[in-house]
């Protein structure tokens, strides 16, 4: 088809959650408190990590960027989600749409390279704890810490890049509450098959091969663990990890389910579910699974309170 006898479409219509707008006012207080407190907690753990001294180790330093990386994505999405809710609906620029998703992907991939970082952090500390300081030197700390954010940054430009040449001349709606990849993809009518490909190219070493090293990497230490002659060692050498274990679980449970559903008709109100949990629930419950698992984090919000 000529393009000249194409009429292009400029904005894209978020419907949100329009299916349960009798529900409104509920899912608005209910979101909304859920965002505060997630804003509320990330920030706290990233001021305490920055103000107290007892906490500048390599755990915490990747547990403030994770925070960080929570904040970001979080922000971009949820404030948005709840005006559409109250509004029932509403109108998006493509750019701004497009801009959107690179805002959501670059934490995303950010966060699985530094839950793989403090994978290896807490290989380091059990298997080789007599290289420890050597290995994860404040310097270290830092490259690895900057290499996770530029390598987030660079492939979800990469992506963001693809999905601008797009062309969209209609149907223009989008039965989601954010601007997810692959209802942008299938509203295009220019036909581009190498922005998914592009996309799927990518995530196998961002997404999945970090996952495979976080599981290899705690199979190790498994494996040291089980070798600890005393009871009280194996215990205390276990629960270094168990805080990071469960946010692991949670943030991949969550981003591979939501992408192992088709998001066909079918399916979409389960996408939406899932996608709650990653953009809206898991940055209020990693905080809160670290601050009550791990002793140094409490004692440094009773000093922050008594202060």
């Amino acid at each position: 088809m000529n393009n000249n006898n194409r009429t292009f479409i400029t904005e894209f219509f978020l419907l949100g959650f329009g299916d349960l707008q009798n529900f409104k006012i509920l899912l608005f207080i209910s979101f909304l408190t859920i965002y505060l407190m997630a804003l509320v907690s990330n920030c706290l753990v990233v001021i305490l990590i920055v103000v107290n001294r007892s906490l500048h180790s390599a755990m915490f330093f990747f547990l403030s960027q994770l925070s960080l990386s929570e904040l970001l994505f979080t922000n971009n999405i949820v404030p948005n989600m709840l005006w559409l809710i109250l509004a029932g609906g509403g109108k998006v620029s493509i750019a701004s749409c497009v801009f959107q998703f690179f805002l959501l992907a670059f934490p995303i991939i950010a966060q699985c390279l530094m839950l793989a970082s403090m994978s290896f952090d807490r290989y380091v500390a059990i298997c080789k704890p007599l290289h420890y300081t050597t290995i994860m030197a404040f310097g270290h700390q830092v490259q690895v810490v900057s290499s996770c954010w530029a390598v987030g940054f660079l492939a979800s430009f990469v992506v963001y890049v693809f999905l601008n040449h797009l062309e969209f001349c209609g149907p223009n709606t989008i039965d989601h509450y954010y601007c997810d990849i692959s209802p942008v993809v299938e509203l295009s009518c220019s036909h581009n098959p190498s922005v998914e490909l592009v996309a799927s190219a990518l995530s196998f070493p961002l997404v999945v091969c970090p996952f495979m090293f976080i599981t290899s990497t705690y199979i190790s230490i498994l494996h040291t663990i089980l070798k600890i002659p005393s009871n009280n060692g194996r215990q205390k050498a276990f629960s270094t990890c168990s805080s990071h274990l469960i946010v692991v679980g949670l943030y991949y449970g969550s981003l591979g389910a939501k992408y192992i559903f088709p998001t066909n008709s079918s399916s979409i109100n389960l996408n939406k579910s899932l996608s709650l949990l990653y953009t809206l629930v898991t940055p209020l419950v990693n905080p809160l699974v670290y601050s009550l698992r791990n002793q140094e984090i409490k004692s440094a919000i009773g000093k922050l309170l008594h202060f």
